[in-house]
């Protein structure tokens, strides 16, 4: 069985469907299953509050995908899920090599609503 919905409220379509449509100006820009579309462009970020702020990213650090917050308390990595690695372990290896402590961390990723903007801003 089919039930095609048509919808503004994203929150309601990432809760009820199987596969996403996107159409933008009247253009299809993609028909897609929805944990595949997850996964192909949505991202993962590891946050690691830090135990004693930063005032920037230690250059031994510069080849990963980094950010620092504004005040300088949240080291931010953001890796892709699909990779044979997610280069986690050798991060967390070399920031105590460096001696950089942390508190606590956690992970986020993509919501469907910002793969959407992120779908339509481009085109």
């Amino acid at each position: 069985m089919t039930i095609i919905l048509t919808t503004h409220y994203i929150e309601e379509a990432e809760e009820m469907a199987d596969r996403i449509g996107v159409i933008n100006k009247g253009e299809i820009v993609l028909v897609e299953d929805k944990k595949l579309l997850m996964r192909k462009l949505g991202r993962k970020q590891l946050t690691l509050h830090l135990q004693h702020p930063l005032e920037r990213v230690p250059a031994q650090l510069a080849g990963r995908q980094l950010a620092l917050s504004a005040d300088g308390n949240d080291l931010i990595y953001t890796f892709d899920t699909q990779a044979d690695s997610t280069g986690i372990a050798g991060l967390l290896r070399q920031l105590s090599e460096l001696g950089i402590d942390f508190k606590d961390l956690r992970t986020e990723e993509s919501s469907l609503e910002e793969i959407f903007v992120n779908l339509v801003h481009r085109r």
